[in-house]
């Protein structure tokens, strides 16, 4: 079993480059099972989501060339199967967008509920009150999502609550669909735009991406070419934070400022000192950083994506912050892992109060999913002596080279092999 050994104490100072978006990556994949032809999609984060999902169009036919770690050219031409594999699709969230690609291209799907992160229900009742409305019909058998469609037409679909797989979900079924589809109440997160932008330049007629009204008009066919994914705002906003909870100095590079926006604003309002250019940021942590209010909300909003992290960082500011999250159910769950570690933090509902403290303290913990393995990272960076961070096949499924970046930031964290057999014994006899 793999581990994360972490000493703190240490300010993160330097240079980092920021990957491709995995939000986007993970949702592009799938949407080029509706391309007829080749594309090439360059600036891939290289993680395990979209190692999972490049397996997924290999089985269903798909010709896939790596042209390296971060560069894949994809002929969907040969895709002939419309069923990925059971124990492929259930391993991530974002096998659902299948369903999408596989019913506007085939007017067939059968995808297997998703998997991903376990913070909270994850209904796709959206998704299928807008495929039904497209003319598909679909069940849910023994976890087996079956669709089908004699015909997919255009239509008016009001998302009851802003969803981001149902915005791109439908948006795929409706590219090749007869007539006009109309989303309201759509996402508006960046990758949402990023996706849009990629399949308009593979042959679609898609506008308002980025709005709450998005419009698709159904063409023939899709044909291929070459795109390149925008900059990961997550994982960008994860080393701000890392920075900030280091007392650190960092130039993070290849980001959109602008889509970092609601992250640099409360960071600032904690005491973060930021600097923008026009694609990086320059963070200088002063000594004295106080806490603040954060609610978790769809774009722009702040993302609960860096839920998480910034709960890592408030722990170890000065006063009482309060951090509710309104996007799932049930994502406090690390929140035990971190108070092992000495943080200060009650929940109540769908709040978590945080009392700061002067300073974390080492300690094994458990990334119980994969934002949450970033946070106890971030934590473990800040803290007085060890800590050893498990679950790392959370981590591995969304950031890219994570520990060689933070350990190029000066960072005292490196990935070890344990026995699993001694870790069992040594919990029986505590």
């Amino acid at each position: 079993m793999e581990k994360l050994a972490i000493i703190g104490g240490k300010r993160l100072t330097g240079e980092v480059e920021i990957s491709g978006a995995k939000n986007a990556a993970v949702a592009m994949l799938p949407a080029t099972v509706l391309i007829d032809g080749i594309c090439t999609i360059d600036n891939l984060p290289d993680i395990k989501d979209v190692n999972v999902i490049l397996e997924i169009l290999d089985f269903l036919g798909a010709k896939i060339e790596r042209l390296s770690p971060h560069k894949v050219r994809i002929d969907g031409r040969t895709i002939k199967s419309d069923q990925p594999p059971f124990e492929l699709a259930c391993k991530i969230r974002a096998s659902y967008y299948l369903i999408g690609s596989l019913l506007g291209r085939f007017k067939e799907a059968r995808v297997p509920m998703p998997g991903g992160c376990n913070f909270g229900t994850r209904p796709i009742d959206q998704h299928i009150k807008g495929f039904r409305s497209m003319g598909a019909n679909l069940e849910i058998h023994n976890g087996i999502i079956d669709a089908h469609a004699e015909n997919l037409f255009g239509n008016s679909i009001y998302l009851d609550i802003v969803s981001v797989g149902a915005t791109l979900n439908l948006m795929f079924a409706a590219c090749l669909a007869s007539g006009t589809t109309r989303i309201e109440n759509a996402a508006k997160e960046p990758h949402i735009v990023d996706v849009a932008n990629f399949l308009n330049y593979m042959g679609a007629d898609i506008k308002g991406a980025g709005t709450d009204v998005i419009r698709i008009t159904g063409v023939e066919k899709l044909s291929g070419g070459e795109y390149g994914i925008i900059p990961d705002q997550i994982e960008a906003g994860t080393f701000m934070i890392a920075t900030a909870a280091t007392g650190g100095e960092v130039t993070i590079k290849n980001v959109i400022p602008k889509h970092l926006e609601p992250i640099s604003a409360k960071l600032q309002e904690i005491g973060v000192e930021i600097t923008e250019f026009d694609d990086s940021l320059h963070i200088r942590t002063p000594h004295h950083l106080t806490g603040t209010n954060i609610k978790t909300l769809p774009y722009p909003g702040f993302p609960t994506d860096l839920q998480p992290q910034i709960v890592a960082l408030l722990s170890i500011c000065e006063g009482v912050s309060v951090v509710t999250e309104s996007v799932w159910d049930n994502r406090f769950q690390y929140i035990d892992e971190i108070k092992k570690m000495g943080a200060n933090i009650k929940t109540d509902g769908h709040s978590a109060i945080i009392q700061g403290v002067h300073r974390l303290t080492g300690a094994p913990v458990k990334a119980t999913d994969l934002r949450a393995g970033a946070a106890l990272a971030i934590a473990g960076l800040a803290a007085h002596g060890r800590t050893e961070l498990s679950g790392l096949e959370s981590i591995d499924r969304g950031y890219s080279h994570f520990e060689d970046k933070i350990r190029a930031l000066g960072g005292q964290i490196a990935r070890i092999t344990v026995d699993l057999k001694n870790e069992i014994a040594d919990e029986i006899a505590n």
